[in-house]
């Protein structure tokens, strides 16, 4: 089992123990996760990575609260949510983890404003709130001046940033970054990363799934999957370099 790299005094916003994944498919038992040890404090910036199968993509779903381990603890801010319920998990989810993916998942139809305000409207948060939070959110990620556009009507690094402030809106313990560059040219994929190490530098806790060693670079640490198992947990020297 690889030791884990994190040493730090602060809080632990993350804590998996002897976390399991199995999945039935068929007559076969796929073994997803096979006794996951990890520790993420707060302000860690950390690239979760592995080979196709390795099982990352089932870790981030289970700290994502998208999923449920088979056996073992899952503690985020303190509170075990491994024996949650789906409702539950779906307000976990919803006040504590931001989401960026790779594919933006934006409402073609709906302008950045708009978009930025959809988590508060599952908070329960009034109209005024929603739009003068989603409005610091834009300006945060800078884009100030592009609240009125729709996805259409702005470019993919853009886009990129309004599903970033999106993510932010709701002040979540953790940003969850899933290949946040995969769709981007190398200059605009450059943009968004400088983007994350400003938030990081701000005091944003960042776990980034990522298989390009250029994105991972910019962590602080790495956590290395293979076969359902930690294989690798170090810091590396050049945090957001």
């Amino acid at each position: 089992m690889a030791e884990s790299a994190a040493t730090s005094d602060a809080q632990p916003v993350i804590q998996v123990k002897g976390l399991h994944k199995h999945y039935r498919m068929g007559a076969e038992t796929i073994r997803a996760l096979n006794g996951v040890d990890c520790t993420i404090r707060e302000n860690e910036y950390v690239a979760v990575m592995g080979p196709s199968g390795s099982g990352k993509s089932t870790l981030m779903n289970i700290i994502g609260c998208l999923d449920q381990p088979s056996a073992g603890e899952y503690w985020l801010s303190g509170e075990n949510v491994s024996t949650l319920g789906d409702g539950a998990l779906a307000r976990v989810r919803n006040r504590r983890i931001g989401f960026v993916f790779q594919t933006f998942n934006l409402l073609p139809r709906a302008n950045a404003l708009h978009n930025v305000e959809v988590p508060l409207l599952y908070g329960g948060i009034g109209r005024r709130g929603r739009r003068i939070r989603a409005r610091e959110a834009l300006e945060r990620v800078g884009l100030g001046d592009r609240m009125d556009h729709r996805p259409n009507e702005l470019s993919g690094g853009q886009r990129q940033r309004v599903a970033v402030a999106r993510a932010l809106v709701n002040e979540p313990s953790i940003l969850l970054a899933d290949e946040p560059t995969g769709n981007l040219d190398s200059r605009t994929g450059q943009d968004i990363m400088d983007l994350f190490g400003t938030l990081h530098q701000a005091g944003q806790t960042i776990i980034l799934v990522t298989h390009e060693p250029e994105v991972a670079r910019r962590a602080g640490r790495h956590v290395h999957l293979m076969d359902g198992v930690v294989t690798e947990d170090y810091l590396t020297q050049e945090p957001d370099a």
